[in-house]
């Protein structure tokens, strides 16, 4: 009679004192893709849905298309806001002096022109209270959160106040998406989820 051996129970990484570094996140073995660290913890991602998947190529597409030639658009990359804190945007807009290196593996927060966050599910606390506030301090100058609205996409579009140091929010986009800043963009968000195909 063969026995089947049991498998082992994943080990996660026990937190120092303190907590996590932003440093860690290069040096920790075996994390899964896409952990960010958040006031000094690792926050593991849940697999994406659809919508997600088509909503950050689309912006990342699009906003590659038209952003001017002294800005690289990266998807899905950590930025360094503190120690304790180097949070993993869906699509970021940063200045293009700052790509240095192929090997690199995070940009300084102050390089970063506009955040976007695809909103999930387990995500929504953290995009809409957690994010925002850290972005603000770290002067992320635009933070876009696009939400899903029964398949359809919602874009929050935010810009930083100078005088309080927190965002304001500029606008409320469903079908269309158009702005100024921080470069013109005239977007159709219904390409995001597009119609099924009638056949018959």
């Amino acid at each position: 009679m063969s026995v089947v051996p049991e498998a082992p129970e994943p080990r996660w990484p026990i937190p120092p004192e303190g907590g996590w570094t932003a440093d860690d996140l290069d040096r920790l073995p075996n994390l899964p893709p896409h952990t960010e660290l958040i006031d000094g913890s690792l926050v593991f991602v849940s697999p994406q849905t659809l919508f997600h998947s088509r909503a950050v190529s689309f912006f990342e597409w699009q906003l590659q298309s038209l952003a001017p030639a002294d800005l690289e658009i990266i998807r899905e990359f950590t930025i360094d806001i503190d120690r304790y804190n180097r949070p993993e945007p869906d699509v970021i807009a940063v200045h293009s002096e700052i790509v240095e290196d192929p090997e690199q593996t995070r940009f300084p927060a102050e390089s970063v022109l506009l955040a976007i966050e695809v909103v999930s599910p387990e995500s929504r606390s953290r995009d809409r209270e957690t994010k925002p506030v850290k972005y603000a301090r770290a002067k992320i100058p635009h933070y876009w959160r696009v939400e899903n609205s029964e398949g359809r996409a919602v874009v929050y579009v935010f810009e930083l106040e100078p005088a309080t140091g927190a965002y304001t929010s500029t606008g409320i986009f469903h079908d269309r998406l158009k702005v100024s800043v921080p470069f013109p963009m005239d977007l159709d968000l219904t390409a995001i989820t597009p119609r099924r195909r009638v056949t018959g």
